[in-house]
């Protein structure tokens, strides 16, 4: 027992390892009987795992073939059996650069905002639409964010589904324009008339848009909207 309280310390101590870190020593510690019940859970994020992986080959392959090969992709992360998946349109410069989702200034926001609820980055799977960084260039010489064009999102959109099937998530939460028309298939839909309100998707997801944490830079106001909504996808968790 004394074994168990010191493993749950190390557990809090240590935000940062990865799920099958934690469960390898969960089952060290553990009987017989949890054992077989933790060996269970361990094969079958084992097999998620090696899913993702060819998920993520197939991307790499399908863009290294296409109009998109100098890009630098940049992947989901997170917790892959994840109660929700968040999804946004595309990577930033700094996800570019770190090759990660949702580290740039919008990744703070949103999370910042996601103590509403409780929830951790790593409670969560999140990824974008489009798994490169859409950018032109300004009069000036900088390279600008642009939104994703009609072929990108088109591109990536049946991987986006496979991804989605991958992680099983119970809740599909999309952060902006773009993630909502691409979940919903509906081009008609828009973030200003659906957000903060739980739908289902054609494909039985479970489906609660939010505005994009960027718009906030942009719009002040939407701050109290955002934080409204996130006090009610609080209720379904």
């Amino acid at each position: 027992m004394e074994e168990m309280e010191l493993l749950k310390e190390k557990i809090n101590l240590e935000p940062t390892k990865s799920e099958m870190e934690l469960l390898k020593e969960r089952i060290k510690l553990e009987s017989v009987e949890s054992k077989m019940e933790l060996l269970k859970e361990k094969i079958k994020l084992e097999s998620m795992e090696s899913k993702m992986e060819l998920f993520k080959e197939k991307i790499r392959t399908a863009v290294m073939d296409s109009d998109y090969a100098e890009n630098i992709i940049v992947f989901g992360e997170g917790k892959e059996n994840a109660k929700i998946c968040m999804i946004g349109e595309a990577p930033g410069g700094e996800e570019e650069k770190q090759r990660k989702p949702f580290v740039g200034r919008a990744g703070k926001i949103l999370w910042d905002f996601l103590e509403i609820t409780g929830l951790k980055r790593e409670q969560i799977y999140i990824t974008n639409v489009v798994k490169f960084r859409p950018a032109d260039r300004s009069k000036t010489g900088r390279t600008i964010n642009r939104t994703p064009k009609k072929t990108e999102i088109d591109f990536f959109l049946p991987y986006l589904i496979e991804e989605l099937m991958i992680v099983q998530p119970d809740i599909i939460v999309t952060l902006g324009n773009v993630p909502l028309k691409a979940v919903t298939g509906e081009e008609s839909a828009t973030i200003g008339a659906m957000h903060g309100v739980m739908t289902t998707t054609k494909h039985s997801y479970q489906l609660f848009p939010l505005y994009h944490p960027a718009s906030i830079i942009y719009n002040s106001g939407l701050a109290q909207t955002y934080q409204n909504d996130l006090q009610i996808l609080k209720q379904y968790l």
